[in-house]
């Protein structure tokens, strides 16, 4: 049932893959290329979610006056709440739609290069997933140290920077911070330990799919910083007008 559902979405995918390798004639490199393409077309997702938190930002002391004003009334809040969301025509969950987009297709993503054979038609790739790339003998076998912890240290840096990214949220939330915490070394590992379960081909994926993803923060910081000087900006003018 599970192979099913995300086969809609893992069968596109392994068209990509197949349509790939047969230009580069390299399951490695084609791996290589899909997983740049793929993130790249997710891209605008992170940067909606970004522009989403900080126009929440904004809004934020409009919504603190709105909690305590109506604090012994949950349900006024809730309806004051939504009216100015309306009025200022943000949607809530704007940050968490790149989110729920992207989950399927890392699904669809997993399920392809765990077993590529079940989504992709074609008899060149039955012996493409077995191909060598570089010291990997066969990319349908795991490696058991390399990649693993390339891919774990990757996950790392990744993890630190989006941590960074959301300091402010998990400084008003200690729970979270304390999470987070936890997380930035229990994800690693695992992913350390998963690497060298899984086939090489969809470590590769990952591992580099997080080397592009850390270039890619350093921009979404870049955006993420200047949209924050914009709302101190609008909020100070706002501040000087009021008086």
């Amino acid at each position: 049932m599970f192979y099913t559902i995300i086969g809609f979405i893992a069968r596109p995918l392994g068209w990509l893959l197949s349509f790939i390798y047969e230009y580069i004639q390299s399951y490695g490199i084609a791996i290589l290329i899909f997983t740049l393409i793929v993130k790249l077309a997710l891209y605008p997702l992170y940067i909606k979610q970004v522009k989403s938190t900080a126009r929440m930002s904004e809004l934020q002391p409009k919504i603190k006056e709105l909690q305590q004003k109506y604090a012994n009334d949950r349900e006024t809040l809730n309806a004051k709440t939504m009216e100015l969301y309306r009025s200022e025509k943000f949607n809530p969950m704007g940050g968490c739609l790149p989110i729920l987009l992207q989950m399927p297709i890392i699904l669809g993503l997993f399920a392809l290069l765990r077993n590529p054979m079940m989504f992709i038609e074609g008899e060149g790739m039955v012996l493409a997933v077995h191909e060598s790339f570089l010291w990997i003998k066969d990319l349908s076998q795991p490696d058991m140290w390399i990649l693993p912890f390339a891919a774990g240290v990757t996950t790392f840096i990744s993890f630190v920077q989006t941590q960074a990214q959301q300091k402010g949220m998990a400084d008003a939330n200690p729970m979270m911070a304390s999470m987070m915490k936890m997380m930035k070394y229990f994800f690693p590992l695992m992913i350390v330990w998963m690497g060298r379960t899984f086939p090489a081909g969809l470590t590769i994926y990952w591992a580099f799919g997080q080397t592009v993803q850390i270039g890619l923060n350093f921009h979404l910081n870049y955006l993420r910083k200047k949209l924050k000087e914009q709302t101190e900006k609008k909020m100070l003018a706002k501040r000087k007008k009021a008086r």
